[in-house]
């Protein structure tokens, strides 16, 4: 199943609802979505949030960073990954071309 990181960033507004309940709702809507959480942590820097996730599909990964974000008003960016032994195959493909 395919791994995507979610970087999270809190506005005065998300930041109200921080609550072992709100991120319980957001496992949840991880799971209606085919996802499995891999790891959450709240970071500092640029973002506020990274999660690592499992998702069947892209599609599947989108709805849930939108359906996140009307839950909680946190802005979301997605992306999927690639493992770096996997990225070292496929560069070494193009470099054979």
């Amino acid at each position: 199943m395919p791994i995507f990181m979610m970087f999270g960033k809190y506005n005065s507004d998300s930041l109200k609802g921080v609550s072992p309940e709100r991120t319980r709702k957001a496992v949840e809507i991880i799971g209606q979505n085919g996802g499995k959480v891999i790891s959450m942590y709240a970071v500092l820097g640029e973002h506020d949030l990274v999660f690592t996730l499992h998702f069947p599909t892209t599609e599947k990964a989108l709805a849930a960073s939108v359906a996140l974000n009307m839950l909680t008003g946190i802005s979301f960016t997605t992306s999927p990954v690639v493992d770096v032994e996997q990225f070292d195959r496929m560069i070494s493909e193009i470099k054979n071309l």
